[in-house]
């Protein structure tokens, strides 16, 4: 299923990145409310200053017969406060075992009076190497961001994800 499972469970993260030099804890919550429908619910709170970065909550609704979602939602920030957002995936598997993907991606966030503030839109190779060693799992991502015209990749071994572009803008994840 593209965009990630349906389950429950609060899913928390560490993550860190070259620009804000600050650690940062994130966490996502999914409320299935059909098959095909979730609502997400996620936060993060930077460490240093001990104070939530964000809270955002979106719907989404997944098309598993074209390998696809879609989710609107609304997010308040510590930056530019109180917005909404629109988004949209879809995957195009490139080999019959479904490891080699093509992924089309945009969202759209807006101000409190629906000013755009931000658009973004990418192209992605996805590469899942399945126990690439004994019970390790590696997935490779190659992309390019259509608006902002900047190549990136992503590298993720299990609970390890690295996200990096050519302009030396990086991340690290952690997954808890």
């Amino acid at each position: 299923m593209v965009g990630g499972s349906m389950g429950t469970g609060i899913e928390t993260s560490m993550r860190y990145s070259g620009q804000s030099k600050t650690l940062r804890i994130h966490a996502k919550e999914k409320l299935p409310l059909d098959s095909k429908t979730l609502i997400q619910a996620h936060g993060e709170v930077e460490t240093g200053a001990g104070h939530p970065r964000f809270l955002a909550m979106s719907i989404r609704r997944f098309f598993p017969e074209h390998s696809a979602s879609f989710g609107v939602g609304f997010e308040f920030n510590s930056k530019d406060k109180f917005g909404y957002n629109i988004r949209g995936k879809r995957a195009l598997g490139l080999t019959s075992n479904g490891m080699l993907v093509l992924n089309m991606k945009g969202r759209c966030d807006t101000d409190k009076n629906f000013n755009q503030k931000n658009a973004r839109g990418a192209v992605e190779l996805a590469w899942s190497i399945l126990d690439f060693q004994k019970d390790q799992d590696v997935r490779v991502k190659l992309g390019y961001d259509l608006l902002g015209k900047v190549p990136y990749f992503q590298i993720r071994e299990n609970n390890w994800t690295l996200n990096a572009d050519i302009n030396c803008n990086w991340n690290v994840r952690f997954d808890l």
